[in-house]
């Protein structure tokens, strides 16, 4: 059974999608699908209890795709092309899908391990994909190729250990690093009371109180970072940072942060 904060995360991305009846189909499709689900939850299993991780399971894949729809949308409203868009390869819908299913699958790898999980998700998304978009395209041999390949590049290169190249690839990769809230983090603490390596990132991801993806000023992506306390900005520097300077997407993006009652740090 899917919990409350699952659902409640596909509504919003339901609603979302409204205007692209190509994407929505494919995220009821897989929504449910009960396979996807299972490696989802099992996933998140390894993760926290095998593992003392932050949550890599279905909420927070759905959250990564969540995120990554609303860039995206931005920059649809902006008049800024994908990839795909700009390749004249494909369409922005394409680009949709295609991310869609990179944020719902990109995490897979943690049912086996932490160590080369992104490639690992790709091996075990891989089958899952070709099915979905067989299911919504069975007739286009280009857009199954085409949606197939660029959610390939988006879950290999999630982690920014692997060069990527398209602006949908570099969007799940900031999409990834938007999800550190401090929910995120509760279960793991709650479980995992012994010291060890790796703490810091849980402590760090429980300072960040909200995360707020909208318009910007100078760049059409501005997103803006509340925390509690200044141990979050660790999360900041350290993770999301990392993932913006290596995606194709940080021209498109500004960055601020701030504990709470202090003016707002401008990264980029």
């Amino acid at each position: 059974m899917k919990s409350i904060k699952e659902v409640s995360v596909e509504s919003k991305i339901l609603k979302r999608l409204q205007d692209f009846p190509k994407c929505l189909e494919l995220v009821n499709y897989l929504f449910n699908d009960a396979e996807l689900q299972e490696m989802q939850d099992y996933a998140n299993n390894v993760s926290i209890k095998r593992l003392g991780y932050n949550d890599h399971g279905p909420v927070h894949m759905r959250q990564v795709t969540a995120n990554a729809i609303k860039m995206l949308s931005i920059l649809h409203k902006s008049k800024i092309q994908t990839s795909l868009e700009a390749e004249e390869i494909g369409s922005f819908e394409d680009s949709m899908c295609a991310v869609i299913l990179a944020g719902l699958m990109h995490d897979l790898g943690m049912m086996i391990g932490r160590q080369g999980h992104e490639e690992m998700s790709v091996t075990l998304a891989k089958p899952i994909i070709e099915r979905a978009v067989m299911h919504i395209f069975p007739e286009n041999l280009h857009r199954r190729t085409i949606i197939k390949s660029v959610a390939i590049e988006a879950i290999i290169g999630h982690m920014s250990s692997r060069k990527i190249h398209s602006i949908e690839a570099g969007i799940i990769l900031i999409a990834d690093g938007c999800d550190m809230t401090k929910g995120r983090a509760r279960i793991p603490l709650a479980l995992n009371t012994t010291p060890k390596v790796g703490d810091i990132h849980k402590y760090s991801a429980h300072a960040i109180e909200r995360i707020s993806i909208h318009n910007g000023e100078n760049k059409p992506i501005r997103i803006d970072i509340e925390m509690s306390a200044e141990v979050g900005f660790f999360q900041i520097e350290e993770v999301l940072i990392t993932k913006i300077n290596a995606s194709p997407a940080k021209h498109l993006v500004e960055l601020y942060a701030s504990v709470e009652g202090q003016e707002p740090k401008c990264y980029m």
